[in-house]
């Protein structure tokens, strides 16, 4: 029963009001850390908020300058597109001219041979007219109708040559034309001793064909007297030319009444028509 006494004795107020000290000093402690632990917790919050801040920033930098990008790509193939069906447009028309112009040339080539031939036929025709002493009457009703339809042909197939000529040449032959003509009569016009003959004479058609051509420095677009005897009776302008021969136009106003260009008429040089 002493003991029991004794042990209730020993626990005194001092003892209780140190007991609840202490617990205040702990909590005071506890209440610091988890003061301390919280402000930290809110500043990682707050940096860990804006690291998402910046990286979704990033993330949608990154995504529009990617559209950008693909626009970008996207244009430039565009482009690169339209050159190559541009590229491959003027190939075609590049090839398709290249066709036309190997036509054409083909087709004058059919046309020089054509006039070779017909001027042939027309030489061989005055040969055999030329022993006959009258000029006028030199062929016979067959041979003259010969003649007459060679010259009407050699005629068409001039004028066919010079179509297709025209239409082959190129803008700039047609803009450089003008001075290589300007040329040629130039150096015609220091060949003033050209003389020929008349081969053949198409009244019909009032042209005549010589013997005299590009070899012998004979130009488009010249005159030539006409002489018979010694008497001018008459000129011609050249039409045409080819190395051997050439065509001329008979000048009617230059013809006395009731005279004709007849076969074996002497030509010459007269100068050029500009």
């Amino acid at each position: 029963m002493l003991r029991s006494n004794t042990a209730t004795s020993a626990v005194t107020p001092k003892n209780v009001i140190g007991v609840s000290v202490l617990f205040l000093i702990l909590a005071a402690i506890f209440g610091l850390f988890n003061s301390h632990k919280v402000k930290m917790l809110r500043t990682n919050a707050a940096n860990a908020a804006a690291i998402r801040n910046m990286a979704e920033h990033r993330r949608a930098t990154q995504g529009r300058n990617l559209e950008t990008r693909e626009t970008t790509a996207g244009e430039g193939e565009a482009k690169i597109a339209e050159a190559e069906n541009k590229a491959a447009k003027a190939e075609a028309e590049l090839a398709q001219s290249q066709k036309e112009k190997s036509d054409l040339q083909s087709k004058v080539g059919a046309s020089q041979n054509e006039i070779a031939s017909l001027q042939k036929r027309i030489e061989e025709a005055e040969k055999m007219a030329k022993p006959v002493a009258n000029p006028v009457a030199a062929s016979t009703p067959e041979l003259q109708a010969q003649l007459d339809d060679a010259r009407h042909q050699l005629d068409s197939a001039e004028k066919e040559k010079a179509f297709l000529s025209e239409k082959l040449q190129t803008p700039l032959e047609r803009s450089t034309q003008p001075q290589e003509e300007k040329k040629r009569r130039e150096s015609g016009a220091r060949k003033p001793g050209v003389r020929g003959n008349v081969l053949a004479v198409n009244q019909a058609y009032n042209f005549v064909v010589l013997n005299l051509g590009a070899r012998q420095g004979v130009e488009p677009n010249s005159e030539m007297l006409v002489l018979r005897e010694g008497t001018l009776i008459g000129k011609i302008r050249i039409s045409s030319v080819e190395p051997a021969t050439a065509i001329g136009d008979i000048i009617t106003s230059s013809l006395a009444r009731g005279v004709q260009v007849q076969p074996g008429d002497i030509v010459v040089y007269a100068g050029t028509n500009s």
